[in-house]
């Protein structure tokens, strides 16, 4: 994926559109899993999400066709171009009305996706944003199988345009203050971010969380992989390390293994009760 950047811009915006629906309309999730999206074989599709009288609806990113679908259990189908260039705020304004004409309506968080600007959008690197993302969430399942326990489903998260899932540990650790104090079980996710401000081109990442930095920082990771200890605290291997080797989900698989069995111990419930070692 290279000088894809407008597509890339584009897509996510569409994308949170998508997930300001799911969060209106979608049966909440404790772990907020009804705004991600599922990978299938024409696209990126939400979850089925109720109408008011029977039925139900789905919105679908067919990368493909290059159209967002609005799609009902009973047969009604309404495409939307994601090649014209629509501004996402009336993009999203027109879709809306489409829903609004299948009677739903919610105070939708529009500041999620509003952007007045033009968009540019190329069929040729929307197909190769898909190619990447159906590769991943096949090496992604396979990871889930091999790990077993409890996992998150493989799903595109629209806020952050990454593809991931997340496996839990068995170690509890309490977050927040007063009313809003839980305990949250210790996971570690695998993903495939679009790039961001910090890191502008594509990567793979695996975060432990909690970070134990003292433990990990100093733990071998394969050729190409690095811990990352600044604004976000995980690790990650480029997009780009992995381009064209023909051992390319091989070195995924080992990058993700790897940063599993650093991790393994901080995750585990004896890392609180003092039956494992710290240091």
């Amino acid at each position: 994926m290279t000088d894809w950047q407008a597509t890339r811009d584009t897509l996510h915006l569409y994308t949170r559109l998508v997930g300001v629906v799911a969060r209106a309309h979608g049966r909440a999730h404790p772990k907020w899993w009804h705004l991600g999206l599922l990978v299938r074989p024409d696209g990126l599709v939400t979850r089925r999400m109720p109408l008011p009288r029977a039925g139900t609806f789905w919105l679908r990113i067919d990368l493909r066709s290059h159209v967002l679908g609005l799609h009902t259990d009973q047969g009604a189908v309404q495409s939307f171009s994601l090649e014209a260039g629509t501004p996402a705020s009336a993009f999203g304004e027109r879709v809306l009305a489409a829903l609004a004409g299948l009677g739903l309506w919610a105070d939708y968080e529009r500041q999620r996706f509003e952007d007045d600007e033009a968009r540019s959008y190329e069929p040729r690197k929307a197909e190769d944003f898909w190619l990447a993302i159906a590769s991943a969430n096949r090496i992604f399942n396979k990871r889930r199988i091999e790990l077993g326990g409890p996992c998150s489903p493989v799903q595109l998260w629209p806020h952050g345009f990454d593809l991931a899932f997340e496996w839990f540990g068995t170690r509890c650790v309490e977050t927040g203050t007063g009313e809003s104090r839980q305990r949250m079980p210790a996971q570690l996710n695998l993903g495939l971010a679009m790039g961001d401000p910090d890191h502008t081109e594509p990567y793979f990442y695996s975060n432990p969380w909690p970070f134990e930095a003292a433990y990990l920082v100093d733990k071998p990771l394969p050729a190409g992989a690095r811990w990352h200890a600044g604004a976000w605290k995980g690790s990650l291997l480029p997009y780009d390390e992995l381009v064209g080797d023909s051992q390319a989900e091989g070195r995924l698989l080992a990058y993700a293994g790897a940063v599993f069995n650093a991790s393994a111990p901080t995750l585990s419930a004896g890392w609180n009760d003092g039956t494992m070692s710290n240091g």
